[in-house]
């Protein structure tokens, strides 16, 4: 996939200048950024083990200056990078050192909600939570709720496609997107999806969300409004044994229950979310699930007494319901304050994001236990228990020689076994720049070629947040060295799966 050429660094200050003053002309004084103070705040995402600082950062108020920032930047073959509120935790929003940042935090307006269909039209910068904040009062509400949905920009979800503990029943981003509008890089406008259930022509929208803005910048999206349950309580049940726990994940599902949320935590977790959060976990258990349950009074009090006696039968040592809304809460309070409490107890911490088939649970717990062992770091496990998707934390620290690269090579081994067992290197978080190399195991490179096709057909200059995503074949054959190298794979004996 083409992309521009690199600068030399004896010339990034003259090519900085160049873009600055051909920005100037098509923004507002206030929209963009260029000193190295203004720009630093930008270097990374969540994912702050990788830094770059771009040229500039465009900050537009609207899409008619975003459709301008992209055709000044397809003119000077400038790479962009879209950004939201940087909560990304797979590099996604990293800058490239030869482009800029296009910020839409500033495109933050609910443009129009409508109770009676059920839908909101809202532009990129409006936070995840504020869509469900502005649709109370109709008893309405938006589903996916990653845990950072206090911050995290609508236009972030959709880029990586988010989930959240609740995507088990109500599904990702895009089971309750609708439709999208954005540019593309020379300023085209293009809408995916719509009000429909079928539209005319290519069905282009499945292809855009997750594309982690390697396509399109999306300036509009509407998503789909869900009536709020008049009941919903929790199910924490407490294992003296994590495979036991695990059973009784497999056992839900096929009792034919879809609980509104499935999550697991282990022991570490709950260690060190407790003293953070007190949510009342029981920290003699080796593990605990959080069943969510929720519908009307009567449906819920069916699941709750169904999936009690599933954990119980399943070898559960304790078994608590909420009783109040308030209790709920503060159940999913640990679950959803599990990376901040991470902080407390580590100086860094690396999330990473796999998903599995959900027989396998118990097996990539073990495998990770040993991985503690072989690297000499510790890892404290929260996930998507009913769908499979794993966020190991693993801990050490940033400023202790040699511990990133162990943290990272540990990450990376934790990927190639969910990829082995038959599952994939992301569920929700996306590729971005941290997991490119993975891409190389995960797929041949025939479906690397594909998804680079792709891309060419809606960016030919290859502008658009350049190398993400897809690596090139000299990226996989590096990458392969250095597994080879590193004396990987590390599970030859799963291949067979």
């Amino acid at each position: 996939m083409p992309t521009s050429p690199p600068v030399a660094l004896s010339d990034r200050s003259l090519r900085r200048d160049e873009v600055v003053a051909a920005l100037r002309a098509v923004l507002p004084v206030d929209a963009l950024l260029a000193s190295p103070e203004e720009l630093t705040p930008y270097e990374c995402d969540g994912l702050s083990a990788l830094r770059q600082v771009p040229l500039a950062v465009a900050l537009p108020h609207t899409e008619d200056q975003v459709a301008a920032v992209l055709r000044c930047c397809r003119r000077l073959a400038v790479p962009v990078v879209a950004r939201g509120a940087g909560t990304g935790l797979s590099g996604g929003a990293l800058p490239h050192g030869d482009g800029i940042v296009l910020s839409l935090a500033r495109l933050n307006g609910i443009l129009a909600l409508d109770p009676e269909a059920g839908t909101a039209c809202v532009q990129p910068g409006v936070r995840n939570l504020a869509i469900s904040e502005a649709a109370a009062p109709f008893g309405l509400y938006y589903a996916p709720d990653p845990s950072s949905q206090i911050a995290c920009t609508i236009g972030g979800n959709v880029a990586e496609n988010s989930g959240g503990v609740h995507c088990l029943k109500y599904g990702l981003t895009l089971h309750n997107v609708l439709a999208v509008r954005g540019y593309t890089m020379d300023g085209e406008e293009i809408i995916c999806g719509g009000a429909a259930p079928e539209g005319p022509g290519l069905d282009l929208f499945p292809v855009v969300i997750g594309s982690e803005g390697l396509l399109l910048v999306i300036v509009e999206i509407t998503v789909r409004l869900l009536p709020r349950p008049a009941s919903a309580r929790v199910v924490m049940a407490s294992f003296d044994d994590v495979g036991r726990a695990c059973d009784s994940v497999t056992a839900i599902i096929a009792a034919g229950i879809i609980p509104a949320g499935l999550e697991m935590m282990d022991r570490g977790a709950t260690a060190a979310v407790e003293p953070f959060c007190r949510a009342g976990y029981d920290l003699t258990a080796a593990a605990i699930l959080l069943i969510e349950s929720d519908g009307t009074p009567i449906e819920v009090e069916d699941e709750i007494q169904r999936v009690s006696a599933i954990v119980r039968g399943a070898g559960a040592i304790a078994v608590a319901v909420s009783g109040s809304e308030a209790e709920r809460l503060r159940f999913w309070s640990g679950r959803k304050n599990a990376f901040p409490a991470a902080g407390r107890i580590s100086p860094d911490y690396y999330c990473m994001d796999g998903t599995i088939p959900r027989k396998h649970l118990a097996r990539v717990l073990d495998e990770i236990r040993g991985l503690e062992q072989r690297y000499g770091l510790r890892c404290i496990n929260v996930f998507h228990a009913g769908d499979g998707n794993l966020h190991p934390l693993i801990l050490f620290d940033a400023n202790a020689p040699g511990e990133w690269d162990r943290a990272e090579q540990f990450g990376t081994d934790i990927l190639e076994l969910c990829v082995a067992l038959g599952g994939t290197i992301t569920g929700e978080h996306g590729v971005g720049a941290e997991k490119i190399g993975s891409m190389c195991s995960q797929f041949t490179d025939g479906e690397r070629a594909a998804f680079a096709a792709v891309k060419a057909a809606f960016d030919p200059a290859g502008l658009l947040n350049p190398a993400k995503l897809i690596p090139t074949l000299h990226r996989c054959a590096e990458y392969g060295r250095q597994r080879v190298h590193a004396g990987q794979l590390p599970f030859p004996e799963l291949e067979r799966f």
